[in-house]
């Protein structure tokens, strides 16, 4: 998945415009928290994708996501 996508993605959720996350923003700092992120979890598990919440909370950014999420 790429930064892009994923900045569509978080931003959709948070209901901003995806130009104000930049790859290295911390999400936590754009109001994102865990409720959200196993939102997110949930439906990339359901295209088939396998992740690990823990991950995506230890790499909180859209950069730190891109290389977790395949």
């Amino acid at each position: 998945m790429t930064t892009d996508e994923l900045r569509t993605q978080v931003a959709e959720l948070l209901d901003i415009d995806p130009a104000e996350i930049a790859d290295d923003d911390s999400l936590l700092d754009h109001g994102l928290d865990s409720v959200r992120v196993m939102s997110l979890v949930e439906a990339w598990r359901a295209q088939g994708r396998t992740i690990d919440f823990v991950d995506l909370a230890e790499n909180p950014t859209l950069e730190g996501w891109a290389t977790i999420i395949k």
